[in-house]
């Protein structure tokens, strides 16, 4: 059913009589980024650096992680770029990483963020020639956990912008996953830290923060993509969402599943609303600003 819609939001209903091809899940391009590392770290390295991309790209491209058939179109986009900062002759690593999802809107050639997440503690083991193995159901190593759970990741979100809740299965997965590591420590494990892939797995099925995924759908599924037939109406949509947002704060304030939109849409949010009456947009550059203060000086040049 994922792959039928897809299929037809991104306008290939025509194929599906005549195409076949199956296709793993994920379209993601890993970068490793060696800039903040020691001059004797990087002497020597580039073949270990190019080698832990390549085989990360392909964990995360080649592996079947759902039981859907994905068309090659339909692969979903995202990409991981991992920022080295430390390196042992031993192979520990120790990196920051952001992953971002992106997801087409129908009928146009737009591409949507929908999630630019930073992850500060991306450090895992890697020798090489090492093959990578993962099992949902136990901890083998962090590397493998940790794209594992930005595979899951990608999934969760994107499903959910194509039906309510649709990315469900893989935000147990996620949770799995986080659990299976937590022995592991850093990230994985609850703490103070909101930002940790043990919030963004707790966050997703928190019961009391349903109304943000639920909201993936409003805004992508019955907004974007018809933003550009029916501008008024998305903009109703979007406005409707937002104010979910401010109500979820209200009883859960500061949770990362609500910074995330706002770190993945601001920029859109402020085009969206660029061409809309100047009360309409006096009051969502207000409402913005409540909801997202960093960017409040962004927002009120929508009232200009």
């Amino acid at each position: 059913m994922k792959s039928l819609l897809k299929m037809v939001l991104i306008g290939f209903l025509g194929m599906l009589g005549i195409h076949t091809t199956q296709a793993q899940e994920l379209s993601c391009t890993v970068s490793i980024n060696t800039d903040q590392i020691q001059v004797n770290e990087q002497r020597g390295a580039t073949q270990i650096y190019n080698e832990i991309q390549s085989v990360i790209q392909e964990f995360m491209n080649n592996r079947r992680w759902t039981n859907d058939n994905f068309l090659p179109e339909e692969k979903i986009k995202c990409s991981l770029n991992i920022i080295i900062t430390r390196a042992s002759a031993s192979g520990d690593y120790e990196a920051n990483a952001r992953f971002q999802v992106i997801r087409p809107v129908y009928g146009t050639t737009y591409e949507t963020v929908i999630l630019n997440y930073v992850d500060k503690s991306f450090n895992f083991k890697y020798l090489s020639g090492t093959p990578l193995y993962y099992n949902d159901n136990n901890y083998t190593d962090n590397l493998t956990h940790l794209l594992a759970f930005y595979s899951y990741v990608a999934l969760t979100f994107d499903y959910d912008t194509f039906s309510k809740f649709g990315g469900d299965k893989y935000a147990q997965k996620l949770l799995n996953v986080v659990n299976l590591a937590q022995n592991a420590g850093g990230s994985w494990a609850p703490s103070t830290d909101v930002r940790s892939r043990y919030f963004l797995a707790e966050n997703l099925l928190n019961q009391q923060l349903l109304p943000i995924r639920e909201g993936y759908y409003n805004y992508h599924r019955l907004a974007l993509d018809n933003f550009g037939s029916n501008p008024i109406e998305a903009r109703k949509q979007i406005t409707t969402y937002l104010n979910s947002i401010k109500q979820v704060n209200a009883n859960k304030p500061g949770q990362l599943l609500s910074r995330l939109i706002f770190e993945a849409k601001s920029p859109e949010l402020i085009n969206l609303y660029s061409e809309a009456p100047s009360e309409e947009r006096k009051k969502i550059s207000a409402l913005l600003s409540s909801l997202d203060p960093i960017n409040s000086d962004q927002y009120r040049k929508l009232t200009k």
